[in-house]
């Protein structure tokens, strides 16, 4: 982890601009094709989860606005973040949190996320540890395609760790579509860098050789 120091004038202006904002999160929600992916999973025999979960982490993690995080008035860098995603619970009829450790290999991130899933699935926590902002915050939301989306979060202080949820996917045509919104403090993130994400995981998703 290391300390962000903007030199650039403007960027520092533009950092206190959106930072002194009650409400200083901006969300873009569009949609990923999934066609070539869901193909690949089925001849596996892979998991549709983890695999989304992994997409999404490499992506942020790729983008350093994205690992970025805002300490008392400091700007923070992580050399990576690990996703805190939804899973539903056998011991309840709401969620748990589930978090695992990102690491670049997806065999060994996956299998380790299917192990946490199991896990949260008996035991349910709604604890992240104490302290740290290095997450990734994911939701899935499996029942419906939605095409907007709005987070539960603290504003004072306003929390800076980007939101990420995806939702049903969809059959439009000959392509599959799934449906993904990302949530993110625009006093570290702006349209640049929610445009990157979106078509670095685009082509994560379509080449799908990361197996």
């Amino acid at each position: 982890m290391k300390v962000i120091e903007f030199s650039d004038e403007h960027r520092r202006k533009h950092f206190e601009f959106f930072r002194n904002m009650s409400h200083p999160h901006f969300n873009i929600c569009s949609r990923v094709e999934i066609s070539e992916l869901l193909p690949v999973l089925k001849s596996r025999q892979l998991r549709f989860s983890p695999t989304i979960v992994y997409c999404i982490a490499r992506t942020a993690n790729e983008i350093p606005a994205f690992r970025q995080r805002i300490r008392e008035g400091l700007v923070v860098e992580h050399e990576s973040v690990h996703p805190s995603f939804t899973v539903l619970t056998e011991a309840s009829d709401v969620f748990s949190f589930c978090t695992v450790t990102y690491q670049t290999s997806y065999s060994t991130f996956a299998q380790d996320t299917i192990d946490k899933i199991a896990k949260m699935q008996k035991q349910p926590s709604m604890e992240d540890e104490e302290g740290r902002d290095d997450y990734l915050y994911l939701s899935a939301i499996p029942w419906v395609s939605f095409t907007s989306m709005q987070h539960a979060m603290h504003n004072n202080p306003a929390d800076s760790v980007p939101r990420i949820a995806w939702g049903k996917y969809y059959k439009e045509g000959e392509k599959v579509w799934l449906p993904l919104s990302v949530q993110a403090h625009h006093a570290l993130v702006d349209g640049r860098q929610m445009g990157l994400f979106f078509e670095k995981v685009q082509l994560l998703l379509s080449c799908a050789d990361f197996f």
